[in-house]
C-alpha cells in the first residue's frame, strides 16, 4: 500500500499547520518510518556476519536524512564526488563509503582517494591503470551479460553500460593482485524496483558461485559481495509489499551453504535507496486552478521539476486529497503542473474527489528519486524539504531554491579565447 497508514496518520492532523507555517509545495519525510525500515533491514540479515547497507545517496541526498541512516549503522553508496562529500561531511569513514561510478576521470579518482579514501567499486577493467594510487581494497562491478537477465526496469545486461564482463573478470582481479591490491569485493546491480524476492536471492547465489570460481583460480578470499539495491516498493494500492524476510532467509541459507563448503564466507553488502526512504516521503502541493476542456484538469503549485518520475517514466504515484479521502463522489481528472511541457502531469485520468482551490493534495512515495531528480526547466525552482520528527515537530532540512540560486551561475569572471 502506498504511503504507510502510520505515516499518513502521523501527518494528517499536522498537515494544515505545516502548510500554514512553511507554504506549499514541499517534500516531507517521516523520521519514524525511515528508522523502522533501517531496523527491519538490519534485523533481517543479522545472521550474516558483517552485513552492511550502503544507502544509495542518489535516492535522497540530504544530510539530515543521511545522518539518521548513519546513526543506524548504514554506509553510503556514492556515484560522484559531491555525494562522497555529503557522506564525509556527516562523519562517514572510508569503510562507510562505496564509490560506484562509471566513466570516471582521473581527477575524480584522486578526490575519492584523498583524505581517508573510500571503497572503490570499479566499473571497467581499463580503470585499473587510471588510479592515481593503488588502494588496499578494490571491488569490481560485474555485468553477467547473457548469463543472467536483468529485471524489466533495468533491461538486458548486454545493453547496459555498466560493469566488467564475465570473460574480463578473472583478468581484472589478477591484474589488481599484480599491482599489490590485497583485499577484494565483487558487486552487481541488475534490478530496479524489483518486487520478487527470489530475484535477489538468485543474484546472491550468482555472485557466491563466481567467488568460488575465482577463489579456486587465484586463491582470493573475498571480503564481501555487494548484491546492489533494487528492492521494490508498492506504488499502487493493490501491489503487495516486497518480502524482505523471505529474501533474507534465502540469502542467509546461501551464505551458510557457501561457508560449509569453503570454510569461509564473505560479508554481505547492499545498496538500497528506494526501499529505505521511498515510502516515507510525500510531495505536498496545493490546488490553485481548475480547467475544463477536452478533459478535466486540476492544477497544482508543484510541477514535474519537483517530481520527475510520472512525466519521465509514466510512473504511478498514489494521490489523496487531505480531508477528502473518503469522499463518495469521484471525478476523473489529470493533475498537472505549470511547465510548458505536456508530460507535466502527476496523474492522468485518475479518479479523485472533487477539489477546490486551496485543497491540499498529497502525492505518495516521493522519499526516493523525488527531490533528488529535480531540475530547473522553465526557470522552475525546486521546493523545500521537511522532516516530520518522532516527537511530532517538523524541521526544515532544505530551503526552497530562490531566483538568486537560479542566476548564481551567471555571476562569473569573464573569460574569452581569441581567434586562432
Amino acid at each position: 500500500m502506498p504511503m504507510s497508514s502510520d505515516f499518513k496518520n502521523r501527518l494528517a492532523p499536522l498537515l494544515p499547520q505545516i502548510v500554514q507555517t512553511f507554504g506549499t509545495p514541499f517534500h516531507i519525510y517521516d523520521e519514524t518510518g525511515i528508522e523502522q525500515t533501517c531496523e527491519a533491514v538490519t534485523l533481517a540479515f543479522e545472521k550474516i556476519d558483517g552485513f552492511k547497507e550502503y544507502f544509495a545517496v542518489k535516492a535522497l541526498p540530504n544530510p539530515a536524512i543521511m545522518a539518521l541512516l548513519k546513526a543506524k549503522g548504514f554506509g553510503f553508496d556514492c556515484s560522484s564526488i559531491p555525494e562522497i562529500t555529503l557522506a564525509r561531511d556527516i562523519g562517514s569513514q572510508a569503510t562507510d563509503i562505496m564509490f560506484t561510478s562509471n566513466n570516471t576521470s582521473v581527477q575524480q579518482f584522486q578526490s575519492a582517494l584523498d583524505k581517508d579514501g573510500c571503497i572503490l567499486n570499479l566499473d571497467d577493467i581499463s580503470l585499473i591503470s587510471k588510479l592515481p594510487k593503488i588502494p588496499e581494497l578494490i571491488c569490481f562491478r560485474y555485468n553477467p551479460g547473457n548469463k543472467r537477465t536483468g529485471n524489466k526496469i533495468i533491461g538486458n545486461p548486454m545493453e547496459a553500460k555498466y560493469g566488467v564482463t564475465h570473460d574480463q573478470l578473472l583478468d581484472a582481479y589478477k591484474r589488481s593482485m599484480d599491482l599489490g591490491v590485497k583485499r577484494f569485493g565483487i558487486h552487481t546491480m541488475l534490478a530496479s524496483n524489483e518486487l520478487d524476492y527470489t530475484y535477489m536471492v538468485e543474484t546472491a547465489d550468482m555472485l557466491l558461485a563466481i567467488l568460488g570460481e575465482i577463489h579456486g583460480r587465484l586463491g582470493i578470499q573475498f571480503d564481501f559481495i555487494n548484491i546492489g539495491g533494487g528492492l521494490g516498493i508498492p506504488y499502487t494500492p493493490d501491489t503487495p509489499k516486497f518480502d524482505l524476510t523471505a529474501m533474507a532467509t534465502g540469502v542467509t541459507r546461501s551464505f551458510d551453504a557457501f561457508n560449509k563448503q569453503n570454510g569461509w564466507a564473505p560479508k554481505l553488502y547492499m545498496e538500497s535507496g528506494r526501499f529505505i526512504t521511498g515510502p516515507h516521503g510525500a510531495l505536498v502541493t496545493s490546488v490553485i486552478n481548475h480547467k475544463k476542456t477536452y478533459r478535466n484538469y486540476v492544477g497544482v503549485d508543484a510541477s514535474m521539476s519537483a517530481l520527475m518520475r510520472p512525466g519521465m517514466y509514466e510512473a504511478y504515484h498514489h494521490i489523496h486529497i487531505h480531508g477528502k479521502e473518503d469522499a463518495p463522489d469521484l471525478k476523473r481528472v489529470d493533475v498537472v503542473g505549470a511547465l510548458c511541457e505536456n508530460n507535466d502531469k502527476f496523474a492522468i485520468q485518475r479518479d479523485l474527489p472533487a477539489t477546490q482551490e486551496g485543497d491540499i493534495l498529497v502525492i505518495h512515495d516521493t522519499g526516493a528519486h523525488g527531490h533528488a531528480m529535480g531540475f530547473n526547466y522553465n526557470g522552475h525552482l525546486r521546493p523545500k524539504e521537511l522532516l516530520l520528527k518522532k516527537n511530532g515537530s517538523v524541521e526544515l532540512i532544505r530551503r526552497a531554491e530562490t531566483m538568486e540560486d537560479y542566476f548564481a551561475t551567471l555571476n562569473f569572471e569573464p573569460k574569452t579565447m581569441g581567434p586562432a
